[in-house]
């Protein structure tokens, strides 16, 4: 009897083959990947970061890169060849670009997610990689080869438009680490190559 009391008066989690409570699912790989991008995402509502992050993104564009390039042959001798460095690494990602974004095909958060709107238009509609992230890092690893006293600047740059990508609702992480792997891969390529 006083087993049969000692039972009753037990908790569950006494009792050697209870079950624990249900703890929370653990997030899957994309919903921690979404949870960073709205947290980032959410910074585009402070007054002047959204109009900051679209001149940085619109520069990352090709305008800002096109300026450097075309600049670099009249600042320095080793200016051209630097040039010449650039054009080349950007021709080549975009042949790499164009083919991830084809064959991956994933959709820009914006379109894929209600709480994630697009702050400013889109190059086209698919998300991986990031080309912008994949140019100013190939080219920032150019650039820091021929003026290492410019290198800072660049690398903060880069940061900056990669930055611009998740906080103006365009890109996943994911998208960004990959694209700003594969801008250091394809410049470090190139001056193996070349």
């Amino acid at each position: 009897m006083a087993a049969a009391a000692l039972r009753q008066d037990a908790s569950p989690r006494d009792a050697p083959d209870a079950v624990p409570p249900s703890a929370p699912a653990a997030l899957t790989w994309r919903e921690r990947e979404l949870a960073w991008l709205l947290v980032l995402h959410r910074t585009a509502e402070r007054r002047g970061v959204e109009a900051f992050f679209v001149i940085v993104s619109r520069l990352g564009d090709g305008l800002g890169w096109i300026f450097v390039v075309l600049l670099l042959p009249l600042v320095s001798t080793s200016g051209l060849a630097c040039a010449l460095r650039m054009a080349g690494v950007g021709l080549v990602n975009v042949v790499v670009y164009v083919a991830l974004k084809r064959s991956v095909a994933r959709p820009r958060p914006f379109i894929a997610h209600e709480h994630v709107r697009e702050c400013t238009p889109a190059l086209d509609r698919y998300s991986f990689p990031s080309g912008h992230t994949m140019h100013a890092v190939a080219f920032t690893v150019v650039l820091a080869e021929y003026f290492p006293i410019a290198a800072a600047l660049a690398a903060t740059y880069a940061l900056l438009v990669s930055a611009s990508r998740l906080v103006l609702g365009l890109h996943y992480p994911s998208d960004v680490v990959i694209g700003a792997a594969i801008g250091a891969i394809t410049a470090s390529a190139m001056f193996s190559l070349f």
